[in-house]
């Protein structure tokens, strides 16, 4: 693992400072988590910690951060099951989990190349307590948030209410009349 361009050793002492113990995965050169340890496997985004979720997961201590950020990453990884693994074990109890991805019937979700997934609302329900399919993995987190956003002025904020409350029958029934833009998770580790 390469930090600021300087080899370091993986984990070791990097979650010193309270106030670097979010972090931003995939960064790429967007600031969405303000002060974040930002790591991504491209270099030139200029990243605090390079590192390639797929081969190498997330290079910290378990239970050693408060946060973990990935704004359009999950859509991107091998295998999302294991990342999110990685995720709930270098959380803390009760750490959040903040993801953003394309919805499934958003053209970006299937037009990017680099995509290899399209997600819905219900597809972090697999690492919930409960869910006939959570044997796939065993990190667990709870639900803050899982909604679907929308484009647009009017419908945009129309459409949005109605997937908020109907989020079912939204993505059955409306979702390629009216396509989403993108989903939002939040999700708090449980261990």
């Amino acid at each position: 693992m390469t930090i600021n361009g300087r080899s370091k050793q993986t984990g070791a002492g990097m979650n010193s400072s309270p106030s670097r113990r979010t972090l931003n995965l995939g960064a790429g050169r967007a600031e969405h988590l303000p002060g974040a340890i930002r790591l991504d496997r491209v270099r030139s985004t200029k990243p605090d910690i390079v590192a390639d979720l797929d081969r190498a997961g997330i290079p910290f201590r378990t239970s050693s951060l408060d946060h973990v950020g990935a704004f359009d990453v999950v859509e991107h990884v091998e295998d999302m099951v294991a990342l999110v693994g990685e995720v709930h074990r270098v959380l803390r109890p009760g750490g959040v989990f903040q993801v953003t991805t394309p919805h499934f019937s958003c053209a970006n979700a299937h037009t990017d190349p680099t995509h290899r997934r399209a997600l819905g609302v219900h597809s972090f329900d697999y690492f919930v307590d409960g869910h006939p399919l959570s044997f796939y993995s065993a990190a667990r987190f709870r639900t803050r948030t899982a909604r679907i956003f929308f484009r647009g002025a009017l419908l945009g904020r129309l459409l949005f209410q109605v997937a908020r409350r109907y989020p079912d029958v939204y993505e059955t029934r409306l979702a390629w009349i009216f396509p989403a833009w993108f989903l939002l998770f939040e999700l708090e580790a449980v261990k």
